[in-house]
């Protein structure tokens, strides 16, 4: 006998909750369990080059060659620091390369940020004319060679002035920058112009302090620039050893290792005892440590302007 019976509007209610209950337990479920087995796998696909940089680093230079080397050196040994700081250059080319990053940076942040700032005001005639100028310098350049005139121009060869000047400002960073200003309410500005202040005390007390999440960002972009650069000490400071940078005085090191095709200076042991043959350094292993020493002043940095860091990445995200 059929069974005529009608399952209740309520009922089915009940049974549709449920299943949506259930379904919605098990979807957060999946998407957590995927999202985390991803974020392992990229921060071990992250971790893994540096970590295996650090391994090179501190193996000997021979054992280097043979490879198979990944997470732990296989042959512990500080021969390839020591190759690194067995010269006095390095410690004043250290020093020079501080002074650089520092005075670049701040240079760089405050005049940058005074420039977006004048042609963010739609009340400037001009700012769409000097906005294109800069922009095209993005895209166009007058070359090496017509470069290094200006600079022997200038008189910034041979000085440590040629590490700052030229990079004062970005065009970049300018409308990073600008975007950002363009984020801030003009009721602020507007409110402190009523009270007196002029385009300048504005800046300073209204703009310059807003733009800190943007400005921390363009910092640590500018400060791994000046650290990270040698070929303007190549080109314009070469004749003059006080004024190489630390990134300089590392390149020429590595060229040392090699010989003009590119091979070890020395890629075995004869005429050696065995101590001497396996303390020697390689292009692999000095390359490993010299990467380690020149990434180490910007992972102290990195830290501290990280929670900076991340907002500043959303510049013009949002906006109202």
């Amino acid at each position: 006998m059929a069974d005529n019976r009608q399952i209740s509007p309520g009922h089915k209610a009940g049974f549709t909750a449920k299943r949506n209950l259930g379904t919605g337990r098990l979807e957060p479920f999946l998407f957590t369990s995927f999202n985390t087995v991803f974020m392992v796998c990229l921060v071990v696909v992250t971790l893994y080059p540096f970590i295996n940089t650090i391994a090179v680093s501190f193996n000997e230079g021979n054992d280097t060659i043979r490879g198979g080397i990944y997470l732990w050196p296989r042959h512990w040994t500080v021969q390839n620091y020591k190759a690194i700081f067995a010269t006095g250059t390095i410690f004043d080319a250290f020093l020079i390369s501080v002074a650089r990053t520092v005075i670049s940076t701040l240079l760089n942040i405050f005049l940058t940020t005074m420039l977006a700032y004048t042609l963010s005001r739609r009340e400037y005639v001009f700012r769409k004319f000097i906005t294109v100028v800069f922009v095209l310098t993005m895209y166009f350049s007058a070359g090496l060679i017509p470069n290094y005139f200006l600079i022997k121009d200038l008189g910034l060869l041979n000085s440590f002035w040629v590490y700052v000047i030229p990079s004062m400002i970005s065009a970049f960073n300018m409308i990073v920058i600008r975007t950002y200003i363009g984020t801030i309410p003009e009721s602020l500005m507007e409110s402190a112009r009523i009270d007196g202040a002029g385009d300048f005390k504005i800046f300073m007390r209204v703009v310059f302090p807003l733009c800190k999440p943007v400005l921390a960002t363009i910092a640590l972009f500018v400060a791994v620039g000046a650290w990270n650069a040698w070929f303007d000490a190549f080109i314009y400071t070469s004749s003059k050893q006080h004024l190489s940078t630390l990134q300089y005085e590392l390149m020429k090191l590595l060229s040392s290792t090699m010989n003009s095709n590119g091979n070890p200076t020395v890629t075995n042991g004869v005429g050696m005892d065995q101590n001497s043959a396996r303390a020697m350094v390689t292009p692999i292993s000095i390359r490993a440590a010299i990467t380690v020493v020149a990434s180490v002043p910007i992972l102290l940095v990195y830290p501290f302007m990280q929670k900076y860091f991340v907002v500043g990445l959303n510049v013009g995200s949002v906006k109202e």
